[in-house]
């Protein structure tokens, strides 16, 4: 019995369903009825109104049944044979059971067998529709021809395409035993998705396990087309995903100062699924050596971190002729930890360790940025919170600087914080216009405790680390209170108290035999100083508006925002005690200094102060028509000036110096795109011929209004700008796929593993859908300051010009570069050039260093895969010395 059903739409049938009814085709086998009629009671019926129920377990299963539905449909037509028991789909057909799917133009599906083959057809013009498709699981496969069976899960294909990972697997004939297991007659393997593949590797005969690995006889590569002279008697090629261990190669290199050398051997080891750990070495032939050692680890939900230990013994030429090498050991340690907020509410640890040598960044080849890199900090803290009314902090902190090799640590240092807690407010207490004034009092507290040593690394040993060792504290009771403003004003009245507690006590002069100021005396104990401020704050927003413009101008409006802000404040000179007049030279001259300097938390300012302090900050912008914006009516805003203003202060009980020092600052984004951003110190009073401040102002005696000297300032200014894409759909699917990969967020350790990376590998990152791109960013400062000496003034200035970017020379050659610019020295601190050329699933890469401790050349060529990228040409060559 054949039934066709040409209706254009999708069928869904239960093959299981089907499968049991084909068990009774025989109407032989049916149970005869009964002939004799029986008499029916109808009295009987209609007491009787239970439903009745089906036992399902009596109908008849065929015994060559699946052991799971499978579901098909077509747009075009289906054919039902009963008596072959046969189905065919036609046009778009599909086939599901448990995880696998295939698609087609036309499927069959023959019940008795359990095989289903799926095909293709051509259409007038040759052109292919509908080839076969399978998706199994994490498999995906492609070929002319593909019979599977349901119940043994084998199968036989032509022309088969298969995708593991980033490893594309062409095979002429392809056989699957299982679930994971193939095997392949002459097949090609490739991570170049053309159609017909720049490189591939050539096999006869091939086994793959699905996501694990592929194993072939006698291997050759070919390029273009063309086979490469090479054979190799076998072919191993991991395509596991994930992690997985295994040895990591090393890249040659050679230089006059280093010798030979390989860089990067090592091991990459898999413990578990918490826990890996990686062994990189460097080896030179003139006996240089250096060895890395980066454990991580993870826990979901918990924490994750990761740490690094770096050994080098670097052995190079030496310059000076005194002795054939130069010698020097160094070593670095990195940590990084952060524990999941989900994991204990309330409480947090993290870890961020950078410590080592002063001259290990100098050390490290092929990294001018490290090499410049001068700063050495660490930060480990826990914190605690209490219902969000108690804060505490415990943490360890250290930094060193590389060039003067001072080494400071603070450890242990704790903080305790009591948020703004409100005495006179009820339980039930809900804000509103009958609002006592005393209900919004607000105190709180603030404590902090540190140990602090200081020592040189040369004389990094226990009995200087005493030596130098000091602790102290500081507490802090700030009192507020918010009273209702009148109409546009805002009244915030305040109380602070602050107590400093120190370790030692300092007294400077002037030493005759020495003619410099050196420590007189140096005393140890408990020392204590205090400052108590009273203060009430005014400040207000004025709005002003100028819209008369002409209709044709581009400008329709210019709006200006002043916040003014007031306040009167007090402080006793209750440190007073703590300062004291030293000799600083030979002719008897003074200068104030405070008997706690150089401990933690410095000394409080003395001198009575009553006064004002005020400031004044602005904000412009102005709207303008846009030809390109229609929203809004076509009018939208540009910023002019985000912020500019000054703030001082003026003392009213002083004797002298009452007028305070003007900070002034203005910041600005130009075009929103420049950034902007100023910032100085303007001195009202005059000064002597020897540099010290006198009493007069800068603008009395005549000779014109001056408002003061600028003594220090600082201006930065940064842009960035591009091309647009050439391809707009393609940079937005990169960033799709960007934010949907679905990865974890990288810890702090592998960002600056993956940006280190780039920084030494520019080419390799270069985006060839942007032709150009530029980065540049200037700063400026300047102040002046006491000689360390004490013999006078002297004005310090730095200086520095950045540049980054890259173009495209042609649509597959990209040059860029990066430099660093020291206009005070004159002179390109750090300069790297770049050059990219695209060969789509190859690339060549050439970078650059002519300027920098390090001076190299590197040019590589390897695939982009990332399962082949050891499979490169690569020449490295460095030198050291400026």
């Amino acid at each position: 019995m054949l039934i066709t059903s040409n209706v254009r739409a999708n069928y869904e049938t239960d093959y299981l369903f089907y499968n049991s009814l084909t068990a009774f085709q025989d109407t032989s086998k049916l149970p005869k009825k009964d002939t004799i009629p029986v008499k029916k009671d109808s009295a009987a019926l209609k007491r009787d109104t239970s439903v009745v129920k089906t036992d399902t377990f009596s109908i008849k299963m065929s015994k060559d049944s699946l052991d799971a539905p499978v579901h098909y449909q077509a747009s075009d037509s289906m054919v039902l044979d009963v008596k072959t028991k046969r189905i065919i789909l036609f046009s778009k057909a599909s086939v599901k059971q448990k995880d696998m799917e295939l698609t087609a133009d036309s499927i069959e599906m023959d019940q008795p067998s359990h095989i289903v083959t799926a095909v293709f057809r051509r259409d007038t013009s040759g052109k292919m529709i509908g080839r076969p498709k399978m998706v199994q699981a994490d498999s995906k496969m492609e070929a002319d021809v593909i019979r599977y069976n349901f119940e043994t899960q084998r199968g036989l294909t032509q022309s088969t395409i298969t995708t593991q990972g980033e490893m594309i697997v062409q095979v002429e004939k392809m056989k699957k035993i299982n679930e994971n297991e193939y095997y392949g007659l002459r097949a090609q393997l490739t991570t170049c998705n053309l159609d017909t593949p720049h490189f591939a590797f050539r096999v006869k005969k091939l086994k793959l396990v699905n996501k694990k690995l592929a194993v072939s006889g006698p291997v050759h590569p070919e390029f273009e087309g063309v086979p490469v002279p090479i054979y190799l008697p076998f072919g191993f090629f991991p395509i596991s995903q994930g992690r997985h261990s295994g040895l990591l190669p090393p890249t040659f290199t050679a230089s006059e100062q280093f010798g030979l050398g390989l860089e990067g051997l090592g091991y990459y080891h898999v413990i578990n699924d918490k826990f890996d750990v990686r062994v990189l070495t460097n080896i030179y032939s003139y006996g240089g050596w250096t060895v890395n050692v980066s454990p991580t680890y993870r826990k979901r939900y918990r924490y994750n971190g990761g740490m690094s230990f770096s050994m080098t013994n670097t052995r190079i030429l030496s310059n000076t002729g005194k002795q054939e090498f130069t010698t020097t050991r160094a070593f670095n340690i990195n940590w990084n930890h952060t524990m999941d907020n989900r994991a204990r509410p309330g409480t947090s640890f993290t870890a961020s360790v950078n410590a080592g040598s002063t001259k290990y960044n100098q050390l490290v080849t092929n990294n001018p940025t490290l090499n410049y890199n001068n700063q050495m900090s660490s930060s480990i803290t826990y914190q605690k919170n209490w219902d969000n009314k108690y804060n505490l902090t415990l943490s360890a902190n250290h930094n060193q600087n590389n060039v003067t090799q001072l080494i400071n640590m603070s450890l242990p240092t704790a903080a305790f914080t009591v948020n703004t807690f409100y005495p006179f407010q009820s339980k039930d207490f809900v804000g509103g216009t009958n609002t006592k004034w005393y209900q919004k009092l607000g105190l709180g507290l603030n404590t902090n405790f540190a140990n602090q040593i200081s020592v040189y690394e040369k004389d990094f040993n226990m009995s200087k680390i005493l030596d130098t060792l000091q602790w102290g504290a500081q507490h802090s009771i700030p009192i507020q209170l918010a009273l209702p403003p009148l109409g546009p004003v805002t009244i915030a009245p305040g109380i602070s108290y602050r107590e400093n507690w120190y370790s030692r006590k300092l007294r400077k002069g002037f030493v005759a035999e020495h003619n410099k100021v050196d420590t007189l005396t140096n005393s140890t104990g408990f020392f204590q100083s205090r400052e108590v401020s009273f203060s009430l704050g005014f400040n207000t927003a004025i709005f002003g508006m100028f819209n008369k413009f002409g209709k044709n101008s581009k400008v329709t409006a210019i709006r200006h925002v002043i916040r003014p802000n007031v306040s009167l404040s007090y402080k006793p000179d209750l440190a007073k005690k703590d300062w004291y007049d030293a000799v600083i030279d030979s002719t008897g001259r003074k200068q104030r200094f405070s008997y706690s300097e150089g401990s933690i938390y410095g000394a409080f300012g003395e001198g009575v102060f009553g006064g004002l302090s005020f400031g004044i900050d602005n904000n412009l912008e102005i709207k303008v028509r846009s030809k390109k914006d229609t929203a809004n009516g076509g009018i939208k805003k540009v910023r002019i000036l985000d912020g500019f203003g000054f703030n001082s202060n003026y003392n009213l009980v002083a004797d002298s110096f009452r007028l305070g020092n003007f900070n002034l600052y203005a910041r600005s984004t130009l075009f929103e795109k420049i950034n902007i951003s100023a910032s100085a110190t303007l001195d009202p009073y005059k000064v002597d011929e020897n540099g010290y401040r006198t009493k007069e102002y800068m603008w009395s005696g005549g000779g014109g209004f001056k408002p003061g000297r600028i003594t220090n300032g600082t201006v930065s200014v940064s842009t960035s700008f591009q091309s647009k894409p050439k391809d707009e759909k393609k940079a937005k699917e990169a960033e799709e796929a960007a934010k949907n990969s679905g990865l974890p967020p990288l810890t702090m350790e592998e960002q600056q593993a993956q940006l280190q990376y780039a920084r030494q590998n520019p080419a390799e990152f270069a985006d060839f859908n942007i032709p150009w791109s530029l980065n540049i960013n200037f700063s400026y400062s300047f102040s002046r300051h006491f000689r360390s000496d004490y013999k006078g003034w002297e004005t310090t200035t730095n200086a520095s010009l950045g540049l980054n970017g890259d173009f495209n020379l042609t649509p597959r050659w990209k040059l860029g570069g990066n430099t660093f610019y020291d206009i005070k020295a004159k002179s390109i601190q750090q300069l790297t050039m770049s050059l990219s050329r695209e060969m789509h699933c190859w690339q060549l890469s050439i970078n650059v260093t002519p300027v920098g401790v390090y001076r190299s050349f590197n040019i590589t060529i390897n695939p982009k895969s990332g399962l082949l990228r050891d499979l490169k040409i690569n020449r490295t060559r460095f030198f050291y010395g400026n």
